[in-house]
C-alpha cells in the first residue's frame, strides 16, 4: 500500500509583471513514485492539465533558482508575500506560476516526512519485483523434451 500526500491551492498564472489570474491546482505526492511530485491545474476545460518532475527540484526551488529544460523552479519575494515561481515550458507554450511559499514548503515538509530524502529507493518496491521476476524464472529451466534454447546469434562471416 502507497501514501498520498495532497495539497489543494491557487497558484497565479502570470500574463503580465502587473496581471496574474488565479489556477486553482493540485499538489500529489506518492511513495510509490517517491522521486516525482505532481501538480494538477484545473483550468476550466473537460480535462485538467497534470506535470510531473523531480521532488528534489521543488525543493531546491523554495530555497535557490533551480532546474534546466522544461521546469524551473525559484523563490522570490513579491509585495511583502514570499513566493515559489515555476516556469513550465511545453511545445504548446510558455507558464509562469506563482505559489505561496509557506503552502508549497508545508507541503513539502509533509512529504518529506512520510518519505525522508535519501530513502525513496526504498519504496520503489524493486526487491519485492525482483523476487516475483526471479521466482517466475526458477520456474522456466528446460526439461527433456521441451523448448530448447535457440542461438540468434549470426554466424561470423555471414
Amino acid at each position: 500500500m502507497h501514501t498520498v500526500v495532497e495539497r489543494e491551492l491557487e497558484l497565479g498564472l502570470v500574463l503580465s509583471p502587473e496581471h496574474s489570474v488565479p489556477v486553482p491546482a493540485r499538489l500529489r505526492y506518492r511513495t510509490d513514485d517517491p522521486y516525482a511530485v505532481h501538480v494538477t491545474f484545473h483550468i476550466g476545460s473537460d480535462s485538467p492539465v497534470s506535470w510531473t518532475f523531480a521532488r528534489e527540484l521543488l525543493i531546491e526551488g523554495v530555497f535557490r533558482p533551480c532546474g534546466d529544460g522544461d521546469v524551473r523552479v525559484w523563490p522570490m519575494k513579491a509585495g511583502g508575500r514570499s513566493l515559489v515561481c515555476i516556469t513550465l515550458d511545453s511545445p504548446d507554450g510558455r507558464a509562469l506560476l506563482e505559489a505561496p511559499a509557506a503552502a508549497v514548503s508545508a507541503w513539502l515538509e509533509r512529504t518529506l516526512r512520510v518519505v525522508p530524502p535519501g530513502t525513496e529507493h526504498g519504496h520503489l518496491g524493486l526487491d519485492k519485483g525482483l523476487s516475483a521476476l526471479f521466482a517466475l524464472a526458477a520456474g522456466d529451466e528446460l526439461r527433456p523434451g521441451g523448448p530448447q534454447p535457440v542461438d540468434d546469434a549470426p554466424e561470423p562471416g555471414a
